[in-house]
C-alpha cells in the first residue's frame, strides 16, 4: 500500500546530523558540534534507518536495521535500499520510490512482507523521505518498522468482523468482498469461464425450532448444518478456483458461492448435493433434529453483473423454490423473472391507472335460448395500460383484491356500467329494457358497503334495481356468513339479482344453495365444452372448440350433469345460464334440457358499449341477428 504525509518523521530530524565526515554532501544545514552526537544516536537508535543517497544506493545504516537483516549494517553500504525492503515487487511503488528520489514526490510509505533474520517472515512498514539538498544530491531517509503484531491483530479483528460467531463462516459482509472482487476480475485474461454462480438456500421450518427448542438449540443446529455444507462444497471443489465459498447470511439463510463456474450443470449437482447432504437427521442437545432447505440457482455471465442483481436473481429463486413446493432447488427463469417484475409494475400503478382513467368496459351478450333475444350483457373490464396494451382482467383482478383496489375500481366498474345500461334503456325505449351483470369480488363485501354502494348508485344513474345483477363466484358465495351474507340479502330485497358464477367447479354445496339469496347460477364453461360430441359418442369438430389435448375429454355424461342442475335450480325457483356456448350444437343441447340464458361465442365475443347500441336497434333477433348485429371477431 502506497502513502504520502506532509512533514518529516521524528526519525528524518535525528538523522539529519547522523552524517559521517565523508557524507558531508548529504549533510543537511544542522550545527556540525552536534553530528558526533547525532551519529551515536542514528546507530543506536531501534528504529531500523539508513541514509540513501539519490542513486538509491545505501550510504549508512544502524544497527537496528542490520539485526532486523541479519546482516552487519555496514555491509549494507553501497547496496541498493529498493533491493533491500522489496520496493521494486509491484510497478505501482517502484514508480512511487523513483519519483521520491527524483524529487518529485514529498514521501513513499508502504508495507512489505521481508524475510527476517531468524528466517521466519514479517510485515515492515516502509517509509523513504527527503533529508535535505546540498550541492543539488538530496539524501534520503529509509526508515523500517516492524508491524507485525500490529498486523496480527488487525488479522484477527478482520476475522471476528467478517465471519458469523454460531457457525465460523464467512459473514454476509465477506460473502458480498467475494462477489464483488469475482465480478470485478477479469477472470478471461488468467485462464478463468467468465462465469460465476451462487446456490442461495434457506432452512425450511428453522423458525418452529427456535420457537419451540429455544434459541440456543438453533444455534447448534445452524452449526451442524454449517459443517455439513463446508463438506459439501470441499466434495465440490473445482480444479482451479477450489471449493465453494460457504457463508451464513444471516438467519437461516447460507449461500455458496462458485467462482469461474462452468455452467448450469455445476450449479444444479452443487444444489443437489446439498440437498443430499441435508437429509439425514441431526443430533442436537440429544434430540433427534431433522431440516430441510429450499435452494434457488443462479448462474451467468460475470460481465454485466452486479452483485445487487445476482443476489436479487437468487432471492427471487429462492422464493420460487419456496413457493413450490420446499425441499427443492428452482434455476432462475428469465421468463418467469419478467412475469413477476410485470406484475410488480402492475400493482404499483393500479390505483393511479383508475384516477387517469386507463380502464374500459366491454360488454358480451346473454342470450335467450328460446328466443335468442339479448336478455341482458355482462361487464367486463379492461385496462388500456400505456406499457402494456390492453389487460385482461385476469392479470391484474387478482393484484386489485390482493391490495384493496379492488374497492375503488369496484364502484368504478359499478357506475360505469349502470351508466351505460340506463343509456341504452334511454335510447331504444321501444325495446325490452336490458339488464347488466357486474363481478363483486368478496373483499369488496368485506371492505367497504356494497350495500350503500349499489344503493347510491342506483339512485344517480336511474337504473332500476332489477336490472343489475351482481355475480360472485360460487366458492365466495357458498362460504358467506355473517356480513357477505347479510350484505347479500339486504341486496335481494333491494331487487338487485344475485349470480353465483362458475357454478359446479367449488363447494357445490346444494343444501346451502336454498338458503340463500341467489337467483341465477351461471355454469361453468367446462361443462358445456363437454358437450363436444355427436350422438354416436364422437367428438365434434369446428371453429371455436375448446375441447382438446389443452381441455377436458368430451363426455356425455356433462349433458346429464347440466341437465340434473338445471331442473333442481328450476325447481328452486332460480334461472340459468351456460356460460362458453361456443357452437349451434352446443345451444341446441343446452335448450333442450332446460337452461334459460346462453353466452359465448356463439353470440358475441365482449364487445364495446356501441355494438351493443347496434344490436338492440337491428330488426332480427335471435342467434343469426346477435351475430349479424355484434359478430364473432
Amino acid at each position: 500500500m502506497n502513502g504520502t504525509s506532509e512533514g518529516p518523521a521524528p526519525a528524518a530530524d535525528l538523522a539529519r546530523s547522523a552524517v559521517t565526515d565523508s557524507d558531508k554532501s548529504l549533510a543537511p544545514r544542522a550545527p556540525c558540534a552536534g553530528s558526533a552526537a547525532y551519529r551515536s544516536a542514528f546507530t543506536a537508535a531501534p528504529l531500523a534507518m539508513a541514509v540513501v543517497d539519490a542513486e538509491g544506493l545505501v550510504v549508512s545504516a544502524n544497527d537496528t536495521l542490520g539485526t532486523l537483516l541479519g546482516t552487519d549494517p555496514d555491509a549494507l553500504a553501497g547496496r541498493a535500499a529498493a533491493d533491500l525492503v522489496d520496493l521494486a515487487s509491484d510497478t505501482g511503488t517502484w514508480q512511487a520510490y523513483r519519483e521520491v528520489l527524483s524529487g518529485r514526490r514529498a514521501r513513499l510509505r508502504c508495507t512489505r512482507r521481508l524475510k527476517g533474520a531468524d528466517g521466519h517472515s514479517l510485515w515492515a512498514q516502509v517509509t523513504v523521505e527527503p533529508l535535505a539538498e546540498a550541492e543539488g544530491a538530496p539524501g534520503l531517509l529509509l526508515s523500517v518498522a516492524d508491524i507485525s503484531a500490529r498486523r496480527e491483530l488487525q488479522a484477527r479483528l478482520r476475522h471476528l468482523q467478517m465471519h458469523d460467531p454460531v457457525t465460523r463462516l464467512p459473514n454476509r459482509a465477506l460473502f458480498f468482498e467475494r462477489l464483488t472482487a469475482a465480478l470485478e476480475a477479469d477472470s478471461y485474461e488468467h485462464g478463468g469461464t467468465g462465469r460465476i454462480g451462487v446456490c442461495y438456500l434457506d432452512l425450511d421450518g428453522f423458525k418452529a425450532v427456535n420457537d419451540t427448542l429455544g434459541h440456543r438449540v438453533g444455534d447448534r443446529l445452524l452449526a451442524a448444518v454449517a459443517e455439513r455444507l463446508t463438506r459439501c462444497a470441499e466434495e465440490a471443489a473445482h480444479a482451479r478456483s477450489g471449493a465453494p465459498l460457504v457463508a451464513r447470511l444471516g438467519g437461516d439463510e447460507f449461500a455458496l458461492l462458485v467462482e469461474d463456474s462452468t455452467g448450469t450443470d455445476q450449479l444444479a449437482d452443487l444444489a443437489e448435493s446439498v440437498l443430499a447432504v441435508l437429509e439425514a437427521p441431526f443430533e442436537v442437545a440429544d434430540r433427534r433434529l431433522s431440516v430441510t432447505a429450499s435452494v434457488g440457482v443462479v448462474e451467468r455471465h460475470t460481465v454485466g453483473t452486479t452483485p445487487t442483481a445476482l443476489m436479487q436473481a437468487a432471492d427471487t429463486t429462492l422464493y420460487w423454490a419456496k413457493a413450490d413446493g420446499r425441499a427443492r432447488w428452482t434455476l432462475f427463469d428469465p421468463e418467469r423473472n419478467a412475469t413477476r417484475m410485470t406484475r410488480q409494475a402492475l400493482a404499483a400503478t393500479l390505483r393511479p391507472a383508475i384516477d387517469r382513467g386507463e380502464f374500459a368496459l366491454e360488454y358480451q351478450p346473454l342470450v335467450g335460448m328460446e328466443d335468442g333475444r339479448v336478455r341482458g350483457v355482462e361487464a367486463l373490464i379492461r385496462w388500456n395500460h400505456p406499457q402494456f396494451g390492453v389487460l385482461a382482467p385476469n392479470r391484474f383482478i387478482a393484484l386489485a383484491e390482493e391490495d384493496g383496489s379492488i374497492v375503488p375500481l369496484g364502484r368504478w366498474i359499478l357506475r360505469t356500467a349502470c351508466r351505460q345500461a340506463r343509456s341504452w334503456q334511454l335510447a331504444h325505449p321501444d325495446e325490452p329494457p336490458i339488464f347488466v351483470s357486474v363481478n363483486v369480488a368478496v373483499r369488496q363485501v368485506w371492505d367497504s358497503d356494497l350495500v350503500a354502494d349499489v344503493a347510491a348508485t342506483l339512485e344517480e344513474t336511474g337504473l332500476a334495481p332489477e336490472l343489475l345483477q351482481l355475480e360472485l363466484t360460487e366458492s365466495a358465495v357458498m362460504g358467506s356468513a355473517g356480513r357477505p351474507l347479510q350484505a347479500l340479502k339486504a341486496l335481494s330485497d333491494m331487487g338487485v339479482h344475485i349470480a353465483i358464477d362458475d357454478f359446479g367447479t367449488g363447494y357445490s354445496n346444494l343444501a346451502y344453495l336454498s338458503r340463500l339469496p341467489v337467483s341465477v347460477l351461471k355454469l361453468d364453461g367446462a361443462f358445456v365444452r363437454g358437450f363436444q360430441y355427436d350422438g354416436g359418442g364422437a367428438p365434434v369438430g369446428g371453429a371455436g372448440t375448446a375441447a382438446g389435448a389443452d381441455g377436458p375429454a368430451a363426455s356425455p355424461a356433462d349433458e346429464v350433469i347440466v341437465e340434473a342442475m338445471v331442473q333442481l335450480a328450476h325447481r328452486l325457483g332460480l334461472t340459468v345460464t351456460a356460460e362458453c356456448v361456443e357452437t349451434s350444437d352446443q345451444a341446441s343441447r343446452l335448450r333442450r334440457i332446460g337452461c334459460d340464458t346462453g353466452q359465448g361465442w356463439l353470440y358475441s365475443r365482449p364487445v364495446a358499449p356501441d355494438r351493443i347500441s347496434a344490436l338492440l336497434g337491428s330488426a332480427g333477433p335471435g342467434a343469426a341477428g346477435v351475430q349479424a348485429g355484434v359478430g364473432k371477431p
